[in-house]
């Protein structure tokens, strides 16, 4: 498994992408052995948890020089997970984008670090056939295309997981993983992807112990549980009246909706790169939040505003699951989307039972919603018999339509009409 050393290019510091995996642990030593150079470390703290335990030792004991781990949590939520939630992006109607929007931060900090440490190459350690490669390269060309950008899956000749433990053993190179391991995944504070295994086959039902995040719908709380969600221009702010920072606020999503076997989403996805792939996403904290902000929304927009920004939210998560954050394109309906959040303040109340978010509650200072004008009652805003003006305008275009074809104006789809037939004024 060892591989010879380039001369032709030589590569002098390159910052990786590291999360402390198998594959990442083994890029260390092969970036090192391959371009002989420096390696710098880059881990971001999204909100993964027990993964980050361990990780500068590890990397070390790997071969880097210097490793960074940065709690970048906040940021994440703010900066990326709010714009997509107002932007109400959902790919290919259920994925939540939670692994999209994460790689051009992690990749943005790297280009960062990169001018920092006075690197010329980034790295990281996406398969040739993932999305994940796309979303890191773009986001380096974006933000630095002067640099060199490696990808080892691309070049080397490791093609199994039993190649990666094979080349770390014999690289001495620290790794928990064995050959029996099933699932690949990728978590951070938004959600838990799973893929792999025995998922490959989507006909299969997803065994129960696969699930970190939330329990089984059959084993939620027999007794349904409330939870109250106040947005101010679209920006969560409190859970049940008590005001939070995002993480908390996030963090306590997640673990009532979990409670309830709230958030599981299971997908056949198109790929970027041409294939479909079956995954499984647990987001219970998401869930109740895309939920509540569509409630919100519902009340607050106007007809035209609510019909174009649906339109807006398809072209909004194409581009983040794309790869292509950092477009101007997304700036421009960023921009979009902030203006319709203006008056996107106010409650939405939950009901949470066996896996169900059910909507029973929204209220807003900045409603549209009239009951004078909806009532079925008597009133004084609205004249019934007005009703039948505009439904003759509104139907006349079919109305034309139809009086051609009783008239015999149109009797072959081709064959023009006697103009001389028609009466003059």
């Amino acid at each position: 498994m060892s591989s010879g050393q380039k001369t032709e290019s030589q590569v002098k510091k390159v910052v990786l992408a590291y999360s402390g995996g198998l594959d990442t642990s083994v890029i260390v030593p092969w970036l090192k052995n391959t371009y002989g150079c420096q390696v710098i470390c880059v881990t971001a703290n999204l909100g993964q948890g027990e993964e980050l335990e361990g990780l500068e030792e590890k990397a070390l004991a790997s071969g880097a020089s210097r490793v960074y781990i940065e709690d970048l949590r906040e940021e994440f939520i703010t900066g990326y997970i709010y714009p997509t939630l107002m932007a109400g992006a959902i790919y290919e109607r259920k994925y939540l984008l939670g692994t999209s929007f994460a790689r051009p931060l992690i990749a943005r900090r790297q280009v960062e670090i990169a001018e920092v440490e006075g690197a010329d190459a980034v790295a990281h350690g996406c398969t040739g056939k993932g999305n994940d490669q796309v979303r890191f390269e773009l986001t380096y060309q974006a933000l630095n295309p002067r640099l060199r950008i490696i990808a080892p899956w691309r070049e080397w000749q490791i093609r199994s997981r039993e190649d990666a433990i094979e080349y770390a053993v014999e690289h001495t190179v620290p790794v928990s993983s064995t050959p029996t391991s099933i699932y690949s995944r990728d978590g951070n504070i938004w959600h838990l992807s799973h893929e792999g295994g025995m998922l490959e086959d989507p006909w299969q039902e997803p065994e129960e112990a696969m699930y970190q995040r939330s329990v089984s719908p059959e084993d939620a709380p027999d007794e349904p549980e409330y939870v109250v969600i106040d947005f101010i221009e679209g920006v969560p702010k409190r859970v049940d009246g008590v005001a939070m920072g995002p993480i908390s606020l996030l963090d306590r999503l997640n673990e009532v909706g979990g409670r309830h076997g709230i958030g599981r989403v299971d997908i056949v996805e198109n790929r970027l790169v041409g294939m479909k792939s079956h995954g499984v996403y647990e987001t219970p904290g998401g869930a109740l939040l895309v939920e509540a902000h569509q409630a919100l929304e519902q009340l607050c927009l106007d007809k035209e505003t609510l019909h174009y920004k649906q339109q807006i939210a398809l072209r909004y998560a194409e581009l983040v699951y794309n790869g292509q954050w950092y477009v101007p394109l997304r700036e421009a309906l960023d921009a979009f989307v902030t203006v319709t959040q203006r008056t996107m303040t106010g409650q939405v109340r939950l009901k949470l039972y066996k896996g169900n978010a059910i909507l029973v509650g929204r209220r807003s200072p900045y409603s549209l919603y009239r009951e004078d004008f909806a009532t079925f009652g008597e009133d004084d805003v609205y004249n019934q018999a007005d009703a039948e003006g505009f439904i003759k305008l509104f139907g006349l275009p079919l109305k034309v339509h139809a009086m051609l074809d009783l008239e015999g104006a149109r009797r072959g789809v081709h064959e023009e009409p006697d103009y001389s037939k028609f009466k003059r004024d």
